[in-house]
């Protein structure tokens, strides 16, 4: 540890939670921080967006030092980016943990990512590794898709070549490396920024409602002249898709949802055109694919997958966009 940090009791880092209906699943997580976290000042700001089958505040009333807590309860479901937007505009920490109810500390990850980053001059977004429940690495990297990588992910070819850096757009995930290192974007389970920079960028842009706030974020962070890095010296783990387990058909919606929105603001022209068209016949692909697959193999869950791939197909959002700078 670098003998210049200062550990204040001024609030370093706001972690910022989102609950629906998950009470446990953030429960949880919360657990996993005030266990693992050591030295650093930290709140946690819990935004519940109108659960109805579980009370958080009941759930949360358990922890072993709740004190920290602030807990916000809307009356509807506003979506994922404008109730993480809520908890940043009441945040005191100097940084930002954007932070997936689905996730559970296993070390001091607030100390490492705050000793890498202090005193750095650089404007930065930083993601740590994300582990599966068994201990496997899991992807924590994107890159901003080129009409390439979206041709390659819908014919497959990034599955066929996973270490590729021409077919696979992934290919980062199977870095070795052991420093941290510059990259598009990070997955939005974890996401530590500085807290003056998120609020002077609105947050995360609200025409977002469930998935792809992320990748906007990080795009419009690099356009500001910031960076965004992965750190690979600690890790978390991500329970993946667990907070939508029991309702596959909302992932399946508003994952094509966000991509078409992302495409929509940021792209344009023949770019857009080809965008839609690489994206859709990645859907198109998949319908009777997973739908042999699934009578092939008796395999009942992968016959509805290709069925949600089907109802995709006719999903196309109205464009809330007016230019590709909106």
């Amino acid at each position: 540890m670098e003998e210049n940090v200062v550990y204040s009791e001024k609030t370093i880092v706001s972690i910022i939670i989102v609950n629906f209906n998950k009470c446990e699943l953030t429960k949880n997580c919360i657990s996993s921080i005030i266990r693992f976290t050591k030295r650093i000042c930290y709140e946690i700001i819990v935004i519940d967006n109108n659960s109805t089958e579980c009370d958080l505040e009941e759930t949360l009333r358990d922890l072993t030092n709740p004190g920290n807590i602030t807990l916000i309860k809307n009356k509807e479901n506003f979506g994922f980016a404008k109730a993480n937007n809520q908890g940043l505009s009441i945040a005191k920490g100097q940084y930002i943990l954007y932070l997936n109810n689905d996730t559970l500390f296993i070390e001091n990850t607030l100390q490492s990512l705050f000793e890498y980053v202090y005193n750095k001059k650089e404007k930065m977004i930083v993601g740590c590794k994300l582990l599966n429940e068994d201990g496997s690495h899991q992807f924590s990297i994107d890159k901003f898709d080129s009409l390439w990588d979206l041709l390659m992910v819908s014919l497959f070819f990034y599955k066929i070549f996973p270490k590729s850096r021409f077919f696979n757009k992934y290919y980062q995930n199977y870095s070795k490396s052991k420093y941290p290192f510059e990259v598009d974007m990070v997955k939005g389970a974890f996401m530590f920024a500085p807290t003056d920079i998120l609020k002077k960028m609105d947050g995360f842009d609200e025409r977002f409602y469930f998935y792809g706030e992320e990748k906007d974020l990080c795009y419009r962070f690099r356009l500001a002249s910031g960076i965004v890095i992965y750190f690979p010296n600690t890790s978390i783990v991500h329970l993946n898709g667990a907070s939508t387990k029991n309702v596959p058909w909302f992932k399946y919606k508003n994952q094509t949802i966000s991509r078409i929105k992302y495409f929509q603001k940021h792209y344009g022209g023949i770019k857009f055109i080809f965008a839609i068209i690489f994206y859709f016949l990645g859907l198109f692909i998949r319908v009777p694919l997973y739908f042999l697959q699934g009578v092939i193999l008796f395999k009942k869950h992968l016959i509805i997958k290709s069925y949600f791939y089907l109802r995709q197909l006719f999903i196309y959002p109205k464009n809330q966009f007016h230019s590709a700078k909106s």
